[in-house]
């Protein structure tokens, strides 16, 4: 089976559940209008500005030379069930793709098809950014140790390329 097609069936059987609160390892994408996010969460922090060496995609960990964020590692395959249990998904319930941390502790997004979309790096930042460097939006813990992905949407439309 494809991650497409386990991602339809798990998206009819999350449904009740969404009704009821978010999943425990699933994470909702919604898009943000930056203007109103506060500033320590925005481009403009030094911390999640794309110039900081720590948010570049040519830092060693969120290179996409790095094999820890390829596709074609089992950790990051849409094929491996892990993946399955850690969907990105949008507001109306459709799967837009999964997430997947590597060995680093850069938060990997990719879309159903296997393709890096964006990339949270290790430490520093709690935003996120394409794998050409744009700012792409931020990470928000919720109490459940879930987490919702905000994003512009420029970076959403990146999901059904």
């Amino acid at each position: 089976m494809t991650l497409p097609f386990l991602c339809r069936l798990r998206h009819l059987a999350l449904l009740p559940a969404l009704l009821t609160g978010p999943a425990l390892a699933d994470a909702p994408l919604i898009i943000l209008d930056q203007t109103q996010l506060p500033f320590d969460l925005g481009p403009g922090h030094p911390a999640n500005t794309p110039a900081r060496a720590a948010n570049s995609p040519n830092a060693a960990w969120n290179s996409a030379g790095n094999t820890a964020n390829s596709a074609a590692a089992w950790e990051n395959r849409p094929s491996n069930p892990a993946n399955e249990q850690r969907l990105i998904f949008s507001a109306g319930g459709d799967v837009l793709g999964y997430y997947a941390p590597n060995a680093g502790g850069v938060l990997n997004l990719f879309d159903v098809n296997g393709g890096r979309v964006a990339y949270r790096p290790a430490r520093g930042t709690k935003s996120l950014f394409t794998t050409a460097g744009a700012w792409c939006g931020t990470v928000d813990g919720l109490r459940d140790g879930s987490f919702v992905l905000a994003v512009t949407a420029e970076c959403a439309r990146l999901f059904s390329r």
